[in-house]
């Protein structure tokens, strides 16, 4: 008998998502009105506003076929009296699972808001009895922020490890996050490689069962139709029955979904053999990835691409992911499987 790894792409709504947005209401170009019009001719579904240290909520844009998230993005700088481009930071999107879970956490009555915030704090509902929140880039700070974020019923995601001077010394501190970005379409366009899958490694060898993910992290800095406008450069494509607030959250928190740059993954199952089988649009190969050195790969030949692909999966090769890349170079990849879930 076959079990899905991903819910059946015949059985249930496919839905593209940007998980990681910026306005002028922080520093963005657009507004929320423009950003939101971009995403729609886009083609996308899905789209939260994770505006610098705000949490506005924008579900005046969304309509019955494009559902409108609630989020915010925390920076955590280093403590250092240097140039901004010389200090690491970290970087962390929470999304409301809860469509009315509108109180941000982690505020501060008079500090750290940057860019166009401070003229839009005023609409930000936070807990006046909590006391003033401050931050250190710590391992025990930000981790702390992650665990307490999701226990006020967010989804926590970790974002752009190389353009924030972030390496392995500092992210395998981090505890707490639901996912990282695997793909950030923003950083990519300004030449830094943020497609980061030597970290979703490092992470889960150390024992994380934690997802990945792609976003835009889009500022729109720059003229529609270059090769620099950031939005529509990476995403993530979600699995749900449909486009409610918490039927989407819901498939974020279970992990029913995959990232991606272009490429579509179509379906993902275990045979009752122990082979693990994979259906896509066409692509130049397809890659399994395991915990043991023991990668395999599919490649097209003679110029026909390949939409198919199976491997052999056994306990001892622990965990187990997907790349597919097609004929651009274009890379999406799934969340880390567990033999002991699909065996």
């Amino acid at each position: 008998m076959k079990k899905y790894l991903l819910p059946k792409s015949d059985e249930i709504n496919s839905y593209k998502a940007n998980l990681h947005c910026h306005t002028n209401l922080s520093d963005g170009h657009y507004t929320p009105e423009q950003v939101a019009k971009v995403y729609k001719d886009l083609g996308y579904s899905v789209l939260a506003y994770t505006d610098h240290d705000i949490l506005i909520p924008h579900d005046e844009l969304g309509d019955e076929n494009f559902l409108i998230l609630h989020g915010f993005e925390m920076e955590i700088n280093e403590p250092k009296d240097e140039p901004f481009y010389k200090i690491k930071t970290c970087h962390i999107c929470f999304i409301a699972l809860d469509e009315d879970n509108l109180i941000q956490p982690f505020w501060h009555r008079s500090k750290y808001l940057i860019h166009n915030a401070p003229k839009n704090a005023h609409l930000v509902k936070f807990d006046e009895n909590e006391p003033d929140f401050e931050r250190e880039y710590t391992p025990e700070c930000i981790s702390y922020i992650m665990q307490t974020a999701r226990k006020k019923g967010f989804f926590v995601t970790y974002n752009h490890p190389t353009w924030s001077y972030e390496s392995y010394p500092e992210y395998m501190n981090y505890n707490g996050m639901h996912a990282f970005e695997i793909f950030n379409g923003g950083a990519s366009a300004e030449g830094y490689d943020d497609y980061n899958p030597r970290v979703y490694n490092d992470m889960l060898e150390k024992g994380q069962r934690l997802y990945c993910i792609g976003a835009d992290d889009n500022h729109n800095k720059k003229p529609m139709g270059t090769r620099r406008f950031d939005s529509g450069l990476a995403f993530t494509v979600i699995r749900a029955k449909d486009l409610k607030y918490r039927t989407i959250t819901k498939a974020l928190e279970d992990g029913d979904f995959y990232a991606s740059e272009g490429p579509e993954i179509k379906d993902i199952w275990v045979d009752e053999e122990g082979k693990a089988h994979i259906t896509t649009a066409p692509a130049d190969r397809i890659i399994i990835t395991f915990e043991i050195r023991n990668s395999q790969v599919y490649y097209a030949e003679n110029g026909q691409p390949i939409e198919y692909a199976n491997f052999i999966i056994r306990p001892e090769y622990g965990w187990f992911r997907f790349t597919v890349v097609d004929e651009r170079g274009r890379k999406a990849c799934t969340n880390a499987f567990y033999p002991e879930d699909v065996l």
